[in-house]
């Protein structure tokens, strides 16, 4: 049986940024109320969609929100601004979530109260076993790694991650909102800098589409955006000092290993 929190209970809003993706969108919402524990609300940032995106939204109780500025980095802030309370949980239209990941969200929160941010992997379901396989380990792998290099921090990855609203109304203003180049959940994981108590959980894994690698020019925009994220947010403060702050603060980095199955 699914549940709402209860009076009182630490509430979960998930925010899904949509461009033209309604055939994903009514999958993922339909994924969201099979939840075990459902969530407190959703919203939906229609992103300028010329498609049927946010009726279907409206039509499975979403929240639609519209955010004409271009850029999915845009349309997440114009989403996290507008829950004023417990935790955000951000996914993608094409994330399709097991019944049990709100609850392990909610979960992981609630033990830990120093817990700023949690995020996971994810499993490409619409990949031959070969490619999905690949896809998972070199270029899901090289993201937490790679960005945990630069960021000296666990990195959040939008199509599966949580964050208290308290987390996000500290550094809203030091993202890169207007920047439509930029990765937004990297460019937030820099925001939130390299001492925030940030966790990596491999078990808390959602399908999510391989439509990255359907052409070599969709992943060379990946990697354009991942330079500029970086420069954009290395010129503030590069790795060195992301680093030592990291180290002086006495955290243990803890490797991540994201190609781990979820435990059923």
């Amino acid at each position: 049986m699914s549940v709402r929190g209860a009076t009182g209970d630490l509430s979960l809003t998930v925010v899904i940024p949509v461009k033209d993706d309604a055939r994903h969108l009514e999958r993922c919402l339909e994924a969201l109320a099979q939840q075990v524990r459902l969530p407190d609300e959703v919203v939906v940032v229609d992103n300028a969609s010329t498609d049927d995106s946010a009726a279907v939204a409206r039509r499975a109780g979403a929240q639609v929100l519209h955010e004409p500025a271009p850029g999915i980095p845009a349309a997440a802030s114009t989403g996290y601004d507008a829950v004023r309370e417990g935790v955000i949980v951000r996914c993608d239209a094409d994330t399709v979530p097991p019944p049990d990941w709100l609850r392990r969200v909610h979960a992981a929160f609630e033990r830990d109260p120093e817990l700023v941010a949690l995020t996971g992997p994810g499993a490409f379901y619409d990949l031959p076993a070969a490619r999905a396989c690949l896809a998972r380990t070199f270029y899901m792998g090289g993201y937490f790694w790679g960005m945990r290099a630069a960021i000296a921090n666990v990195p959040l990855w939008g199509s599966n991650m949580a964050l208290r609203v308290s987390a996000w109304e500290g550094v809203r203003d030091r993202v890169h909102r207007d920047d439509p180049l930029v990765h937004d959940d990297a460019d937030l994981s820099f925001a939130l800098g390299s001492t925030a108590r940030v966790r990596f959980d491999r078990r808390l894994v959602v399908g999510v589409s391989g439509r990255t690698f359907e052409s070599r020019a969709s992943l060379r925009r990946r990697f354009r955006w991942a330079w500029r994220t970086l420069a954009v947010n290395w010129s503030v403060s590069p790795p060195w000092d992301r680093w030592a702050a990291r180290l002086a603060s006495g955290r243990r980095p803890r490797a991540a290993r994201p190609t781990a199955r979820r435990e059923s």
